[in-house]
């Protein structure tokens, strides 16, 4: 059949020459890009979780520079407090040597002090100065800010950790479950020679500080044996009372502190043994089943209360602290949870009375906020709590029920190495710097542990994260030059041969001029 009005095999070469016309454009695209998919109708389902799988390795890739800056400002946080531990120990070494009074001069003390008030002077300015990137380090900025604490059942709070998530303020209620309790011992006196010892006796009293021995002569009075053991304290760490400020009541004997490091013994040496031992037979401790809560202080024990014992320990504060259990060590109590960490050091009268109402107080803001992952939420932040190192504010210390800081050991400050002589007594300045070492060296250890466990660990995953991610992405979307150079040389045939094909099919339709001739 010869027809010229449509030509048909020309049509079908067109189509097909514009077919390899396309692939060949598009293999020529792929190989330009190195991608496989560089719009959507390459591939609709790949697209999208390719363009997920770009956002993710966007947020890792961020993840890690975070995590990176965060070591950094730790490490150089970190570099600042070792210099505060370094002066700390410097000033406690001149305490020590201070009180050392029978081998240095009135003006070796006086140079003590000034170097003292000097180091003081330097740890307040590194607080003040110490920086990373115009952002204060020490001085408080970085520590949370608290309202609502109650001084009458909280006297100082650390927050460590809190999570503000979603909120602007995280409330805090702490509920006393188990008391705190001093190690405690009552002695009866009985009713025979009331207010006096029995016979004359030597008595072993141990205490958290050490033992000591004291005699006492037949018809003592117990008022003298309150003073005796009041005045070997600082060596044992045992106070003596009388009950009720009554010889015929009775004594009581009680650890200077509270918890389950604390502890009285008080023995008779060398007497009788046994149901002869008078004095033995009368000391009692509060029976395990006996509620201090109730009882209240030694003076109202009563001997159904009671069992006998020469020796008792305290007992440490548990309370529950946003519902979760937290297990104190005598007064203080320390909480580490993911949405809230802190030592929280409680009022004595708060601790002992479980049956007391909670104490509520709010955490309002503050602290460092560190992105660690990809995502912004909860589980991919770490917050932590930077306190201020300003001798002010370092190394709070309960002395005679007063808080006081290292600021309070520079001169004319009530624990300088001169009033501490008057007083006879270095231990209130001492106890200030043993406790400021201790949170400086226990935030170093705490930001340290953020460092290696959390921060190191995190850039760790993130970059396996990043490199899997990587990989899922390039496989998904990048283009295989040994396939994509194939299916371009079969396209560069087909476009060719097309091309000639068609110019065969324009040609046939001439052939019917020969059929006019």
């Amino acid at each position: 059949m010869s027809r010229i009005n449509t030509n048909i095999p020309s049509i079908i070469s067109q189509q097909n020459l514009m077919r390899s016309s396309k692939e060949l454009s598009l293999r020529f695209e792929r190989l330009s890009t190195g991608l496989k998919i560089n719009r959507g109708a390459d591939d609709p389902a790949g697209l999208i979780i390719s363009e997920r799988i770009k956002s993710d390795i966007q947020g890792v890739n961020t993840g890690i520079k975070n995590s990176e800056r965060a070591s950094s400002v730790i490490s150089t946080t970190e570099a600042a407090l070792n210099e505060v531990s370094d002066l700390l120990n410097s000033i406690k070494s001149l305490i020590v040597e201070a009180a050392n009074t029978g081998g240095n001069s009135v003006e070796e003390r006086q140079a003590n002090q000034l170097q003292i008030d000097s180091a003081i002077d330097t740890i307040t300015r590194i607080s003040n100065t110490a920086s990373f990137g115009g952002l204060k380090l020490l001085n408080g900025s970085l520590d949370y800010n608290l309202s609502s604490v109650k001084t009458s059942a909280i006297t100082k709070v650390q927050v460590n950790n809190a999570s503000l998530v979603n909120a602007s303020s995280l409330q805090v209620t702490v509920d006393v479950v188990t008391s705190a309790q001093m190690a405690g011992l009552y002695y009866n006196p009985g009713t025979t020679n009331p207010g006096r010892l029995l016979s004359a006796m030597t008595i072993e009293v141990r205490g958290s500080l050490g033992t000591q021995v004291l005699q006492f002569p037949q018809s003592a009075p117990l008022s003298s044996v309150v003073a005796a053991v009041n005045n070997i304290t600082a060596f044992t760490g045992v106070t003596a009372s009388l009950v009720n400020n009554a010889a015929t009541s009775g004594i009581t004997f009680n650890s200077s502190g509270y918890g389950s490091d604390q502890m009285v013994s008080v023995q008779r040496i060398g007497g009788p043994v046994g149901a002869g031992d008078s004095f033995t037979q009368n000391l009692y401790k509060l029976d395990d089943n006996a509620d201090p809560t109730t009882l209240g202080s030694p003076a109202n024990w009563a001997l159904a209360d009671l069992a006998r014992a020469t020796n008792d320990t305290g007992q440490d504060v548990a309370a529950l602290v946003n519902g979760s259990l937290a297990s104190g060590r005598g007064l203080r109590l320390p909480v580490n949870s993911s949405s809230f960490g802190a030592e929280i050091l409680l009022n004595r009268d708060f601790a002992i009375r479980p049956a007391a109402a909670n104490s509520v107080f709010y955490v309002t803001g503050g602290g460092a906020l560190f992105q660690l992952g990809q995502n912004v939420t909860a589980l991919q932040q770490s917050n932590v709590g930077v306190p201020s190192m300003a001798a002010t504010r370092l190394g709070g210390t309960l002395v005679g029920g007063v808080l006081q800081y290292l600021s309070s050991v520079k001169t004319g400050q009530g624990n300088s190495i001169a009033e501490s002589l008057a007083r006879g007594d270095f231990t209130a300045a001492s106890e200030i710097l043993d406790r400021s070492i201790d949170e400086v060296s226990t935030l170093r250890g705490r930001l340290g542990a953020f460092e290696r466990n959390v921060l190191q660990t995190n850039v760790r995953s993130l970059q396996s994260a990043f490199e899997n991610l990587t990989a899922s992405n390039s496989q998904i979307r990048d283009a295989d030059f040994a396939a994509e150079t194939s299916a371009l040389s079969r396209a560069q045939i087909l476009s060719s041969a097309g091309t000639n094909v068609l110019g065969l099919a324009n040609q046939q339709s001439q052939q019917v001029l020969q059929l006019l001739g």
